[in-house]
């Protein structure tokens, strides 16, 4: 019998794996895929998950990996900036840069680094039910039981539906291309990220590595149509986002549906516990999804400093994470809606125009502050 079994090896997970090592606790991750190869091209780590990443001792590393992002540009489809948040100042006040990173390297960093004897692959769970401990029944025929069970396995988890029994996800309404390509930008992108908003359309593209680019692009259902090529969906857009788009081959891009999960009432129950899309999944318009998984590990590590007894850690958790997490669910819900408007793109762009730099700051600040 295992005493801590966590559930899905995505970046959560690991994430929490390292914590817990961190801790000298015992613990097994099952991951239903036969590798450690993630989908999803590239992601963004910002300061709040590069902060913990400093406390594991894996920020050089990453960074290394990576490649340092120090500012975050919407701008218009020719490319004309609409805001620019500037994250020199957050840089330097918590020790840390945004990173933007292919997902493989990262996740082989956080396996690496907590030794991939205590990850089991090829292990998707079929049926998790409450005995006097946990009993985990695999797809591959292989049943255990765990006294505690951490559920990092995404917004369609299986531990939220068979213990929690709660869980509606919503559709944005949105389809979205994730890419990579190789691709040499202009050299004012070197340490930006930029989204560029259209009328129901938006693509955003930053550096990930000395040669590649990853970019995505997303557009309102009722405008899709599957047999355009993407150069032509974005052809009125800058000549730069056209060519990026044709430079990418077929087999490196991944189209998805743009979902969220509606708030539920509980990320626990006895010795049980939600962590990151399975707890509280958000559209990626803050870039804070995996970010805010590295969150609850971080938090959940802190609160084991004080106390070892997981159910009161469990409830307090919730309660210190939940009114930060309902926030990032919900106006990144709400920037998803105003950047894929179809009308009234010239109103918003000017009105958008006029929040003082000094605002976008603060709401950086309050995503990127950590809680304890």
């Amino acid at each position: 019998m295992n005493t801590i079994s966590i559930i899905g090896a995505g970046i959560g997970g690991l994430a929490l794996g390292n914590i817990l090592k961190q801790h000298q606790l015992d613990f097994t991750i099952y991951e239903g895929a036969p590798e450690i190869k993630p989908v999803g091209a590239g992601i963004m780590m910002a300061v709040n998950a590069m902060q913990i990443f400093d406390r594991l001792g894996l920020k050089t590393k990453i960074e290394n990996a990576g490649h340092t992002i120090h500012g975050i540009s919407i701008t218009d489809e020719s490319l004309k900036p609409i805001t620019k948040t500037n994250i020199h100042t957050l840089e330097e006040k918590y020790n840390s840069c945004n990173v933007a990173i292919h997902r493989a390297e990262l996740q082989k960093i956080l396996a690496e680094n907590i030794g991939y004897e205590n990850i089991k692959l090829n292990h998707s769970l079929n049926k998790i039910e409450k005995k006097a401990n946990y009993s985990l029944s695999f797809e591959n025929g292989i049943h255990t039981e765990s006294k505690i069970v951490f559920g990092a396995d995404g917004i369609k988890s299986k531990i939220r539906s068979q213990i929690l029994k709660t869980g509606n996800i919503r559709n944005a309404g949105q389809k979205c291309w994730r890419g990579l390509t190789e691709f040499e930008l202009p050299d004012h992108f070197n340490h930006e990220a930029i989204e560029a908003w259209g009328k129901g359309k938006r693509f955003g593209f930053v550096k990930i590595s000395e040669k590649k680019v990853y970019w995505y692009a997303l557009v309102n259902e009722q405008n899709y149509r599957h047999h355009y090529h993407l150069s032509e969906i974005f052809s009125e857009f800058h000549p730069l986002i056209v060519h990026i788009l044709e430079a990418t081959s077929e087999e490196n891009i991944i189209l998805n549906d743009i979902n969220d999960l509606s708030p539920i009432p509980f990320w626990y129950s006895d010795n049980l516990c939600l962590i990151g899309d399975a707890a509280h999944a958000t559209t990626p318009n803050m870039g804070q999804g995996a970010c805010q998984a590295i969150e609850d590990a971080y938090i959940i590590g802190r609160l084991l400093e004080e106390n070892r007894d997981f159910n009161a850690v469990f409830e307090k958790f919730q309660k210190i994470r939940r009114k930060k997490v309902d926030y990032i669910v919900d106006t990144s819900w709400k920037i998803g809606k105003i950047s894929q408007w179809e009308k009234g793109n010239t109103v918003r762009n000017l009105l958008m125009r006029l929040i003082p730099e000094s605002t976008n700051q603060k709401l950086a600040e309050k995503v990127i502050r950590l809680e304890m």
